[in-house]
């Protein structure tokens, strides 16, 4: 029998922080506290406290770029350091990708596991604002704080590769990105609409509003401003960034969001031509073929106010301005309501039906999005419904081209063939679209074309705590780049840094910082002063961990080679459409102008499930169930929140927390202690070495899966059988022990150590295997029929399975399938080996 072993003097040594109490809740659970460990409980505060010294002074999780062992990059998306520190969900994925990366490192890859901040950012700066104190200051406060969280759940991050966005020596190649964009064209100025919060003071990409209309991140509504921003063309990547997803192992429903985001649409752009003026107007269509059916024309709020006021006819003109001006105060979803009355205004301008030649009139309605196509659509009221009411509304002349309505009251959608259409007439449609689009494009109508539901990004923001944008303005030069030798452009300290709502950021006020000389004529100049979003610094931020010291470049070409693409990223499913979709663009990119060795940042991605409160609702402090990691790991220990944030439920679901569950795995834990210490023999059972070697194999295989709950629960079943059993070798302990290390790191590595008394350290021993003899299950399930019907089933050892005497007996004997054989001729007796019994009767 093995005993633990005295424990290190370092625990006598060690000094712990003060914290706060733990929740009423958690007062009301069991605490057992004691001053040391001993067989029959595991001491978490101190004993994970010296392991996690221990495994620091050793740099265990430091990742070489010089080792000889095959290359594994695991990758989290790094936290913006909140106030209010790290939280559950945190812990789920991390804890999830920590045992992951452990393992890996138990089957001998070189793991690259790192951290960093991504600090700059709204999220800070209204921290910053509510608390009072300069976002700066909050950030390096916040970061120690996170920090402090994340050593104490014994997280096995590469610490040496820390980094944060808002370092100038981090934020200078931020810039270099910038400027590389601005040299090839993809980062340009222009006056747009954008989605503007009133609460937060800025404007905000599409990304980051929601389907109601709402800022993702204060919750508030916003609205649409036309204004002069910066942006980027990722509207150029779209198409690589569709296809190339069948390059990586992204799971089925991240592929599916980042497609339907994107939102490609094929069909033609036709070009109208105003009556009396040398204006045009391009629509874009996704059924050209019913063009000769246009009986008038509707454009968005937003496309009228830029594009055609000035040509408006002085009668119309009051009314239109009025109209538009009330639907851009409207929000997307009431405009985009397909049940609410269609709503329009006739602008006194007509456009020529290139097709049919007839004269059709332009209206304003807010039922046309500026971002679908153009803004401006073709009116076809046979065959689309909204334009249908729309035109009955208005007057409008109806005229059906495609055959088959069979009333006269609805617009018809369907396929049939073409009428009053020319000489397209008896065309099928809409199979022969390729065909019509070829005869557009000979008459000179239109061509061929494909939209996106994605539009370029909007890269400016009214802000303070962001990276400056490295440009200059000059009356004569225009937007000049800053050079790169004077890169970082730092951002200067200010007092008041909050939001101005005028338009421009607080820098503006920033005079010393604000005025400088064209670098191009020398001429007094101004910078801009906007700032970069804070999906800037995350863009890169995983090629950078690569290499983060360098101040030469954005990382040595070798160790970018050596450690790119990322292996596995995992990350939250809000993300989908916003960092995960930006990072792969901007990646594409640096690929493009040679910098990084690939197309694609990550071969695999999966995200995980959010996790509510005890009642099943997201936690907020308005709803007093939020969960403090802090406290949990102060009463039960790192190991037993890690080990239960992977019970609670599939990784990928959203999943409630339960103290109740968590109680549970804190007895396991305890009781999986008391059995290493107490029920360690000379010789494994036979019953418990077969199970062994099934969960060996099942949590090998479960890991890859991210199946974190079913391995759990197959360590528990191999626990009470071990309970019941008596006997595990101390080869077999050591297997075991190699089995949770990736799941209770500190409990394995006590054990390992001072129980089983092997050297330092268990996440260093070899990933334990299984041996194939002993995975078989050792009993088979043999179906008894009577004439074909399954009357019942037998349960036999699989070394029986040959004995068809014996088989035949038994199934003869089984109570329910007497009652179909007895007083009655059995005529035939099959059997299949291990497989069937069939009894043919009379």
């Amino acid at each position: 029998m093995l005993f633990v072993n005295n424990l290190s003097k370092e625990y006598n040594h060690f000094s712990f922080m003060n914290k706060k109490s733990a929740s009423n809740r958690l007062s009301n659970l069991h605490d057992k506290t004691h001053n040391r460990s001993n067989q029959t409980s595991f001491n978490h505060r101190e004993i994970e406290k010296v392991w996690q010294k221990k495994w620091e002074e050793n740099k265990l999780y430091y990742a070489s770029d010089a080792s000889d062992k095959k290359k594994f990059y695991q990758l989290i998306e790094f936290p913006y350091p909140s106030g209010a520190g790290l939280h559950v969900g945190h812990v789920r994925s991390w804890t999830g990708m920590d045992a992951y990366s452990r393992k890996k490192r138990m089957e001998g890859y070189n793991v690259l596991y790192p951290i960093g901040w991504d600090a700059f950012g709204l999220p800070t700066e209204n921290y910053a604002i509510k608390m009072g104190v300069h976002p700066s200051i909050i950030t390096s406060k916040n970061i120690e704080n996170f920090k402090r969280q994340i050593k104490s759940l014994g997280i096995s991050f590469d610490w040496s590769r820390e980094i944060n966005t808002s370092d100038p020596m981090y934020y200078k190649w931020t810039q270099w990105i910038f400027l590389k964009l601005y040299e090839q064209g993809l980062a340009y100025q222009s006056e747009t609409y954008v989605n503007w919060c009133p609460y937060c003071k800025t404007n905000l990409a599409d990304e980051e509003v929601l389907a109601n209309g709402t800022h993702e991140r204060c919750g508030n509504l916003t609205e649409k401003r036309l204004q002069k921003q910066w942006l980027l063309r990722i509207t150029k990547y779209a198409e690589r960034l569709i296809n190339d997803l069948e390059k990586v192992n992204f799971s089925p429903s991240i592929r599916d969001q980042q497609i339907n985001w994107i939102g490609r649409k094929s069909g033609a752009e036709i070009v109208f031509q105003l009556k009396g003026k040398s204006d045009k107007i391009k629509v874009f269509t996704t059924r050209p073929d019913t063009i000769f059916g246009v009986t008038f024309m509707v454009v968005s709020p937003e496309y009228a106010e830029k594009y055609l006021v000035n040509l408006i006819t002085e009668d119309n003109k009051n009314e239109v301005i009025e109209y538009i001006s009330k639907s851009l105060q409207k929000t997307l979803i009431e405009r985009d309501n397909i049940k609410k009355e269609k709503t329009g205004v006739f602008t006194g301008i007509y456009a020529i039906n290139p097709a049919s030649d007839i004269e059709v009139p332009i209206y304003v309605a807010d039922y046309v999005l500026s971002d679908y196509g153009t803004g401006a659509v073709m009116g076809v009221p046979a065959h689309d419904e909204r334009d249908f009411a729309f035109a009955k509304k208005h007057s409008i002349e109806i005229i059906e081209v495609v055959d088959g309505a069979k009333e006269k009251d609805s617009a018809f959608s369907g396929s049939g063939k073409l009428i009053n259409s020319g000489d397209w007439n008896g065309i099928k449609v809409p199979e022969n679209l390729s065909k019509i689009i070829s005869d557009i494009e000979k008459q000179g109508w239109g061509k061929a074309e494909a939209i996106y539901h994605l539009h370029d990004w909007v890269f400016s923001r009214q802000h303070y705590w962001g990276e400056p944008i490295p440009i200059i303005h000059c009356s004569d030069c225009g937007a000049v780049a800053v050079s790169e030798k004077d890169l970082p452009v730092e951002l200067p300290y200010l007092e008041k840094y909050k939001p101005s709502g005028t338009g421009e950021s607080p820098l503006a006020d920033a005079t010393e910082w604000l005025n400088v000389a064209c670098p191009r004529c020398g001429k007094q100049a101004r910078r801009e002063t906007d700032t970069m979003p804070n999906w800037a610094g995350s863009n890169w931020y995983y090629i950078r961990y690569t290499d983060p010291s360098n101040n030469k470049e954005i990382a040595a070409k070798d160790k970018m080679k050596h450690w790119l693409p990322v292996d596995f990223y995992q990350g939250g499913v809000e993300h989908i459409t916003l960092h995960l979709l930006y990072s792969r663009f901007i990646y594409k990119f640096l690929y493009d102008i040679g910098v990084v060795p690939t197309d694609e940042p990550y071969k695999k991605r999966r995200s995980h499930g959010i996790v509510l409160g005890p009642d099943g609702r997201k936690m907020s402090k308005s709803y007093g169930n939020v969960i403090n990691p802090d406290e949990i790991v102060e009463k039960f220990g790192a190991d037993t929140i890690r080990l239960y944030e992977m019970f609670i439920g599939p990784f990928e679901n959203t999943v409630a927390w339960s103290y109740e569950s968590l109680e549970g795995c804190s007895r396991f834990l305890g009781k999986l202690w008391r059995a290493f210490n107490t029920k360690v023999e000379e010789k494994t059972s036979n019953i418990l070495s077969i199970k062994l070697n099934q969960t060996i194999k099942k949590v090998d295989t479960d890991v890859e899966e991210l199946k974190y709950n079913t391995i759990v629960a197959s360590l528990m079943e191999l626990l009470n059988v071990w309970d019941d059993e008596e006997s595990l070798s101390h080869d077999d302990a050591k297997k075991l022990c190699c089995l949770i290390a990736p799941f209770s790191p500190h409990l394995a590595e006590e054990v390992w150590v001072n129980v089983l008394g092997e050297k330092f350290s268990v996440h260093q021993a070899p990933w334990p295997k299984h041996d194939p003899k002993l995975v078989i299950e050792q009993t088979i399930t043999i179906p008894i029929q009577v004439n074909g019907k399954l009357r019942s089933t037998i349960e036999v050892g699989r070394e029986k399975a040959d004995d068809k005497k014996t088989i035949l007996e038994l199934a003869k004997s089984d109570e329910k399938v007497k009652k179909w054989i007895e007083r009655k001729e059995i005529k035939k007796e099959i059997y299949i080996e291990g497989k069937l019994v069939n009894f043919v009767v009379n």
